[in-house]
Parts: structure tokens; C-alpha cells; sequence
């Protein structure tokens, strides 16, 4: 049977939190603010969720199911575009971080509700928010982390790209190792995730099941499904926005054009 826990049981797990504050403060790692900020913030939307998520479970509406898919999303997207230290320009940056989202983390997620699962309805919610919201919170950090190395190295790298131009290269051959080494960079948290599960680590899915009373082979099984969801919904993203970003790098004559991409205050203080 699951054990409930009281509002107690989370203030005494609260307080490790507000003591690892204090600590960072006393070392002076800059970071107290944003612990407790990010502390408050993970309380207010988790309750927030639970009480959404139980009038969703409720209703059977694929209206309601899909308001709520859409609005996931777009919180991922924008959220991958906090995280980027070289802002993105307009809604551009916006439009191909949450295009990635849906084509990888919404599509994997429809194609296993239909052909794996077979939930009946298909847009069943109890079975539909879970696996989106899973694949969104790490296949968001997967593109996050390639688009960033993507124009982190780009930038830095502007001398050797427009060398390779003038030498004759395409501008898809010039820029084709800076992708492949953002890939490879987006791609890492989920590879060392697979490799270390089970030995190093139990996944968050498969450890609520079991304390929730299911069979831990069960539990496995979705454990499995779900990882192998990530990664090709994670490749997927990060493959589709790398792509994009190289495209909107160069102008129709082939010539590297960071102002296309980059807030213009970004590119003057650098």
C-alpha cells in the first residue's frame, strides 16, 4: 500500500534544502537565490499540477487533454530558451525550440499511446500527461544543451567557418563538426542515463510504480519503454533544432550572418 505522506514529511525534506542555501551562501557560490527561488517554484507547480491533474483524470475530454499538451510544450520551449547563454532573436527562437518539442516529445508520445500501449481511449490521460510530461522534461534538456554548444562554438569559431567558405566549402560542410559536436553534447545526459540504469540508478518511473504497489517486473517493463522513448524523442529534437539553427546561421549567398539568429545587444557586448 502507498504511504501517504504529511505536510510535515515535506517541510523536514524543505529544511535539507534551506540548509544547503545556507550553506552556498556562506561559501559564497551565488546561488542561494536561485535555489530557493527554483525550491518555491517546484512546490507552487507541483501542487498546482496535482490539483489539474485530478480534475483531468476525471474527464475523458480531448479538448482539455490537448489545451494541456499544448501548454507543456510551450512552457519546454521557453524554458530551453532561458537556458541558452546567447540569446535566440524574436519569436524565431521560440518557434524552432517548441517545433522540436512537438515533433519529437508529441509525436513519440502519440505513436506510443496508439501502437505500444494502446490506451483505450488512446488520449487517455492518466496514461498521456505522464509519458508528455516525461519526455518533455528531458528531451527539453537534450536540445537545450545542443543548441547551445551549436552557437557557443559557432561564435567562437566565426574566423574558421568563413575560412572554410572562402576555401570553397558548402555552408553545411563548413559548420557539419560544430553539429556533430552539439549532437554529441545533447545526446550525453540520455546515453549516460541508459548506461547507468539499474546499476547506478533506479528511474524516477519505475520507482514510483514500485512504491505504489506494482510488480517491480511490471514496473521494468514501463521503465524500459519510457528510456527508450526518451532517447529516440531526445535524438529526434536535437537532430530537427540542430538542423534548423545551421540553416538560419548563413543567408541565401552562403555567408555566415549571426544577426539573423542573435539578439543584436549579445553580438555588441562580445
Amino acid at each position: 500500500m502507498l504511504i501517504k505522506l504529511s505536510s510535515f514529511d515535506l517541510s523536514l525534506a524543505a529544511i535539507l534544502v534551506l540548509l544547503l542555501g545556507v550553506l552556498s551562501a556562506y561559501m559564497k557560490l551565488g546561488i542561494t537565490r536561485q535555489l530557493y527561488i527554483a525550491a518555491a517554484r517546484t512546490t507552487v507547480q507541483l501542487l498546482l499540477i496535482g490539483l489539474v491533474l485530478k480534475t483531468l483524470f476525471s474527464s475523458t475530454s480531448i479538448g482539455f487533454i490537448v489545451v494541456i499538451a499544448f501548454i507543456m510544450i510551450s512552457v519546454a520551449g521557453w524554458e530551453i530558451l532561458s537556458r541558452q547563454q546567447r540569446k535566440l532573436k524574436g519569436w524565431w527562437g521560440f518557434g524552432i525550440s517548441t517545433g522540436s518539442l512537438f515533433v519529437s516529445s508529441f509525436i513519440v508520445t502519440l505513436l506510443c499511446l496508439v501502437i505500444i500501449i494502446q490506451a483505450d481511449p488512446w488520449y487517455s490521460p492518466q496514461y498521456a500527461i505522464p509519458l508528455l510530461g516525461m519526455l518533455l522534461g528531458n528531451t527539453m534538456t537534450g536540445i537545450a544543451l545542443g543548441m547551445d554548444r551549436l552557437i557557443q562554438n559557432a561564435w567562437q569559431q566565426r574566423p574558421v567557418i568563413e575560412q572554410r567558405l572562402m576555401l570553397g566549402q558548402t555552408a553545411d560542410e563548413s559548420i557539419a563538426d560544430i553539429r556533430r559536436e552539439a549532437m554529441r553534447a545533447g545526446m550525453i545526459p540520455i546515453i549516460n542515463s541508459m548506461a547507468a540504469a539499474g546499476l547506478v540508478s533506479l528511474p524516477g518511473m519505475m520507482t514510483g510504480q514500485i512504491l505504489a504497489g506494482a510488480a517491480p517486473v511490471e514496473a521494468v517493463k514501463y521503465q524500459i519503454l519510457i528510456m527508450f522513448m526518451i532517447t529516440s524523442g531526445t535524438g529526434l529534437g536535437v537532430i530537427s533544432v540542430l538542423w534548423l539553427i545551421s540553416k538560419r546561421l548563413f543567408d541565401e549567398r552562403e555567408r555566415l550572418c549571426f544577426k539573423r539568429l542573435l539578439k543584436e545587444n549579445k553580438i555588441v557586448q562580445n
